[in-house]
């Protein structure tokens, strides 16, 4: 039997309105919720409130006629009951301390963010936990997957991961974003979650730098492949379930994140194989790069917790210190002999925290 479209209506505000605030928003609304999309800047606000469209960040869709932009300066109302930040890491702490006094023992609060706190090396639900104290753990929300904005809000077929120490949270999470074109799993693990969707990011500027130094689907394949080993074997020592990364929000982000244009990652990786510098790399991009930032703190955590990242490492080096791509790719590849195999603890340590 088809599943329906649930028909509970929730308040939901969306703090942030790049582009997957504004793909959320999107789909929230199509769903008959009560959206209201936050955006700093005061023309995005009148494009979306009057001509229904986000021109800096998704040029070309039309947005519901429902959904409504504010300021920032409007804030959030007492009464909203779900909120969803979909900002840069760098502005996520800044953020969480701007909405800390709306928020309530009530308040279900989610997070889009993929990346590290570059000061700190936190995981955003850490950043929002430390922030928003009166916000319980269990009704903390990390929505994730393979999912580009520029699809999603188009509404092709996308899915996603709610990941929350509570089943009951998460489950509602669930019911709140899906739709015919969006369908959400769930999951208990929050860090698997948030470390696959945050190291992939790099990965993707690798297979960009290969792309863009013509290296193939060979060079490409192994890249990904070894990627996913490392993603792997950070995520598990900073206490992630290994099954999470054959997942959805492992290997399924990994994917779309490297082989797709419309990533910004892959793009900034590509210009970079072409020869560019990074400030020109990211000034042609013209989003935020999050992997760029994520790189050298991903390094400082494995240092921390004694783990090998060769791939990480090389992309660093020509990140920040001006190592050709080609050179990277040469060390990498004459590094000492290893077995491919590697031992994890393959039992599950994920669950539910909250009933």
């Amino acid at each position: 039997m088809k599943k329906k479209e649930s028909t509970k209506r929730s308040k939901v505000v969306v703090v942030g309105a790049g582009s997957f605030g504004t793909a959320l928003a999107t789909t929230l609304s199509d769903q008959g919720h009560h959206v209201t999309l936050l955006a700093r800047d005061a023309t995005i606000v009148e494009a979306i409130n009057t001509h229904h469209e986000n021109p800096r960040y998704l040029r070309g869709v039309t947005l519901p006629d429902s959904l409504r932009a504010k300021s920032y300066d409007e804030g959030i109302d007492d009464g909203d009951q779900v909120i969803v930040l979909a900002v840069p890491t760098h502005a996520m702490r800044q953020t969480c301390q701007w909405i800390a006094p709306k928020l309530t023992s009530t308040t279900m609060l989610l997070h889009v963010t993929k990346g590290f706190e570059e000061a700190t090396g936190y995981r955003m639900s850490q950043v929002i936990e430390e922030e928003c104290p009166f916000v319980p753990r269990e009704n903390l929300v990390v929505v994730s997957g393979p999912s580009h904005a520029e699809e999603l809000s188009r509404r092709m077929p996308t899915t996603l991961v709610a990941a929350s120490r509570s089943k009951k949270t998460a489950e509602f999470v669930q019911d709140l974003f899906m739709h015919r074109y969006l369908r959400v799993y769930t999951n208990p693990d929050v860090i698997g979650t948030e470390v696959g969707g945050s190291l992939k990011n790099i990965i993707a500027l690798g297979c960009g730098i290969s792309d863009g130094l013509q290296y193939g689907d060979n060079a490409k394949a192994a890249l990904m492949t070894r990627g996913l080993v490392e993603i792997t074997r950070l995520g598990v020592a900073l206490g992630a379930d290994y099954n999470t990364f054959s997942g959805l929000t492992g290997t399924g982000d990994l994917i779309v994140t490297c082989t797709s244009k419309h990533s910004r990652n892959w793009q900034a990786g590509y210009l970079l194989g072409q020869g560019l510098s990074l400030d020109e790399a990211l000034r042609q991009v013209g989003m935020v790069v999050e992997g760029v930032k994520t790189t050298p703190t991903a390094l400082r955590l494995a240092e921390q917790h004694r783990v090998h990242l060769p791939i990480a490492a090389a992309i660093n080096a020509v990140l920040f210190q001006q190592k050709s791509p080609k050179e990277a790719v040469a060390d990498l590849m004459l590094r000492s002999k290893k077995h491919e195999v590697e031992e994890y603890v393959h039992e599950s340590s994920a669950s539910w925290q909250y009933p």
